[in-house]
């Protein structure tokens, strides 16, 4: 059966608060990296560990902090991606809840390491618990010296604030996050300049999912063996798995990276919903492409396997289908999410992302063609690799994939009309 083994926390969700946790070993990390680490050794060991970002881009975390300039005059600052918006993901926002202590904790080591005074939580601004959650831990990590000036007596200070976005989905985009967090339009940057060197204010910054920042806990605590022993060789450690739609347990589960699909999905989630047939399964957020239930029987829960299958293991979240899915109306439905969270700042997202929205619900309403199918697949082509950021390709993904794997259920619309 699966369990918490880097967010032991998460294990209790009726024990949020410092207490508990340091029932735990809470902030045990935190004091090694004060008292017995210097900066370059918490970033050595991060590297080590191979962990990579959770987020959804996979960037190994401790080369990311590792472009920082060597010699800056400029604050440096620490920002936290909570602005979880992916359609089928909530495994952030269970670590707000249950876990916010172990984020505040791997905030203060990842500031430690990267030299910075000050950090940002960008959290989504429908995150009405999971925000409370937050403020409750901060203001008990100030009181009890974890946060704030001298910080455990080790002469290190820091700060940490939370934020609120304005729940656009554009904004877990790193540099459109940072423009909302300066009280701009939240539109993605063009780079370089990356963060890293320009950031937030124009300063030095590192952006971090919320899971990639908890799993620095246990990192710094146990070591990067520790870490690299729970994956595989090229996917170390394990990943928090959001699983939702016709599935008999839908959760959040931490799972050893490699581990099967199959035996995940049967074994810990009890296989798909009232004993129906898997159809299909879209493995790392809607941003990815699907795959069949037959691909499935030989997928692994890691970053190669997934890339092997012709998807990506993105942000976690798994979306299970089952054999009674119209999957030209699930992918229009994404589609429809897609055109409404388009920015508007590229041309081929603005204009491709709304297209896919018309000519799929021409194709549903029985007024499609077959020239259509043509249309969609022209779509992706015109929109891959022609704009700032990701939310374009996102869109493009479950169309694509679903036209290559469920063609015929599209020409079954047109020619049923």
């Amino acid at each position: 059966m699966a369990e918490f083994i880097t967010f032991p926390s998460l294990a209790y969700t009726d024990r949020a608060g410092l207490d508990a946790y340091l029932e735990l070993g809470g902030y045990r990390s935190l004091r090694k990296a004060l008292f017995d680490m210097q900066p370059e050794q918490i970033t050595q060991v991060v590297k080590d560990s191979g962990l990579r970002g959770r987020g959804g881009a996979g960037f190994p975390t401790g080369l990311k902090w590792t472009f920082l300039p060597k010699q800056t005059e400029k604050p440096v600052y620490l920002v936290c991606n909570a602005d979880e918006g992916e359609p089928g993901t909530f495994k952030d926002r269970d670590i707000l809840r249950y876990a916010p202590h172990q984020l505040i904790e791997g905030m203060v080591i990842a500031a430690r390491a990267i030299g910075s005074k000050v950090s940002y939580v960008y959290i989504r601004g429908e995150f009405t618990e999971p925000w409370r959650a937050m403020e409750k831990a901060i203001a008990e990590a100030h009181e009890s010296g974890f946060l704030g000036k001298n910080i455990l007596g080790s002469g290190f200070d820091h700060e940490l604030y939370l934020h609120p976005g304005g729940g656009a989905y554009i904004c877990g985009e790193e540099t459109a996050l940072l423009n909302s967090l300066e009280g701009r339009r939240g539109e993605p940057r063009t780079k370089p300049p990356f963060p890293a060197v320009e950031g937030l204010y124009g300063c030095p910054t590192i952006v971090n999912n919320v899971e990639t920042l908890a799993a620095v806990v246990p990192i710094v605590e146990h070591g990067a063996q520790w870490y690299v022993d729970l994956g595989t060789e090229k996917s170390p450690g394990t990943k928090l798995f959001s699983i939702c739609g016709h599935v008999q347990k839908p959760g959040v589960y931490e799972v050893k990276m490699g581990t099967p699909f199959m035996e995940f999905f049967e074994q810990d989630c009890g296989g798909v919903l009232n004993g129906k047939a898997l159809k299909a399964v879209i493995p790392g957020g809607s941003s990815v492409p699907m795959l069949t239930a037959e691909e499935c029987k030989t997928l692994c829960l890691d970053y190669e396997s997934c890339v092997e299958h012709g998807t990506m293991l993105g942000s976690g979240a798994i979306i299970v289908l089952d054999e009674t899915v119209n999957i030209p109306h699930a992918v229009h439905n994404l589609s429809k999410f897609y055109s409404h969270e388009s920015c508007g700042q590229c041309t081929p997202c603005r204009e491709g992302t709304r297209w896919y929205e018309v000519v799929l619900e021409r194709v549903l309403a029985g007024q499609g063609s077959m020239e259509d199918l043509d249309l969609l697949q022209s779509l992706g082509n015109q929109i891959n690799f022609r704009t700032i950021c990701a939310l374009g390709p996102a869109a493009v993904a479950p169309v694509e994939s679903s036209l290559a794997k469920f063609r015929s259920e599209y020409e079954a619309l047109i020619r049923e009309a």
